[in-house]
């Protein structure tokens, strides 16, 4: 499946010095994550936003056709630089075999020129939009309430939610994704906040025959629905109803999963498998991750010992997404070493492939085994909730007769380097991690 970097975080441009540069700033990136074995990059939005207390991440949309292009809204780029610069990101990550995703904003827009009086509800609201590119023009039917439909699923805020059954509404939709995969050059959508809109506008754009260089393009898709595993199944199941081309969806109960495993003393190892989560319900439509750009408020963020959590979502299936500011402003990259998310990164697309069978499990340790399919042979990944001492156990694993070498390992104590271990011809052997720590073995080839 790959591996996913989100490029971004809350304020990248201005935390990271970075401020109307962000474009140039990943394009500097792109041959490294290349090279340790990222295959997409999700984007930031892309459009002009409303900009109304400043530069913000575009999660306020105003003009959707300007890329940073057009004078308005503050100025002709945007927070993170300017058109040519987003093509030249999108240039070189093709180049290096990097898919793009897109983060598109179609529950709400902000900005609007003028204020109108919606006859339906006789109340004035900032409803007219007359952006620069000229495309999507929008007035008062374009929003709710509408002549078309009087159910507004979620609002965002005050923005005005757009609405979705105007067949003018959709049809731009429809519309601004086909430019984005034929002309812009995206190769999937991160949707926002879905439980604002009908999952049958997601149905549509995962449908559409979009064509690029003279050949179809099925886009890859991925939903924030951030609620309980059973209501995120229930909306999912949904959305690809009749659908060929499914969306996946963030898997943020195991995210809550992975916070308590890092942050929760006392933890279980066995709610990893045991507890709710998309994950474990339906590991074909999960995206996992350990954090993002929402979760940035006083108790969201992971404080603890996160490489264990990055662990996890490294060695199981579903989509594993890594967040840039984690990887970089945190220094849990640790490139050239065993230690951090970059070996973690490379031992996924190498080894992490098959299905997910669990050979020991206690409070205090657990250990999995992956099958490997095709050219990635499997893995073992050992977790040691200790935080005294080395933790192992025997295990029947797949391999007889068979050397098991470490090539991932962290300790929050002792990051010596595990011993590697042979089967027997039962392929029986004990397997190791250090305290509060996990080791990844692979057979050696």
């Amino acid at each position: 499946m790959g591996v996913m970097m989100q490029t971004f975080h809350w304020d990248c441009p201005r935390e990271d010095k970075k401020e109307f540069q962000w474009w140039n700033y990943i394009n500097e990136k792109i041959p490294a994550l290349a090279k340790t074995g990222f295959t997409s990059l999700w984007l930031p939005p892309i459009h002009k936003a409303a900009n109304l207390f400043g530069p913000s991440m575009g999660y306020d949309p105003y003009d959707y056709y300007d890329l940073g292009e057009f004078d308005q809204k503050g100025g002709i780029p945007t927070w993170f630089g300017t058109r040519r610069e987003l093509e030249s990101v999108i240039e070189s990550a093709h180049r290096h075999q990097l898919s793009l995703i897109a983060d598109i904003v179609i529950n709400h827009n902000s900005g609007a020129d003028a204020q109108e009086v919606n006859p339906i509800t006789g109340q004035s609201r900032w409803t007219s939009f007359n952006p620069k590119s000229g495309k999507f023009i929008r007035n008062w039917e374009s929003f709710h309430p509408s002549m078309y439909e009087s159910w507004d699923e979620m609002t965002f805020g005050d923005m005005p939610d757009l609405s979705h059954r105007n067949p003018y509404v959709y049809a731009e939709i429809l519309k601004f994704t086909r430019w984005l995969i034929e002309e812009v050059g995206f190769d999937g959508f991160r949707y926002d906040f879905v439980k604002g809109f009908t999952a049958s506008t997601i149905q549509s754009i995962q449908e559409y025959r979009y064509m690029r260089d003279g050949q179809y393009l099925k886009p890859y898709g991925v939903a924030e629905y951030w609620d309980g595993a059973g209501n995120t199944l229930n909306w999912v199941n949904q959305a690809n109803l009749s659908n060929t081309n499914p969306v996946d969806v963030f898997d943020f109960p195991l995210r809550e999963l992975l916070k308590n495993l890092c942050d929760q003393y006392g933890f279980s190892l066995k709610n990893l498998v045991q507890g709710e989560s998309i994950l474990q319900k339906q590991n074909y439509s999960a995206v996992t991750f350990v954090e993002n750009h929402d979760l940035r408020d006083e108790g969201r963020p992971i404080t603890n010992d996160k490489l264990l959590a990055y662990s996890y979502i490294m060695t199981h299936e579903g989509y594993p997404c890594v967040f840039w500011k984690d990887y970089y402003n945190f220094d849990l990259a640790l490139e050239g070493t065993p230690h951090g998310i970059a070996a973690l990164v490379n031992a996924h697309e190498k080894y992490a492939a098959g299905s997910t069978n669990v050979l020991y499990l206690e409070d205090d340790l657990y250990i999995m085994q992956r099958s490997g399919y095709g050219d990635q042979p499997g893995l073992i990944y050992v977790l040691n909730n200790r935080g005294d001492r080395w933790n192992g156990a025997w295990a029947n694993t797949q391999w007889r007769n068979t050397e098991l070498v470490p090539v991932a390992w962290w300790s929050k104590v002792d990051m010596a380097q595990p011993i590697a271990q042979r089967t027997d011809i039962d392929g029986r052997t004990q397997l190791f991690a250090g305290p509060r720590g996990y080791a990844v073995y692979a057979p050696k080839i």
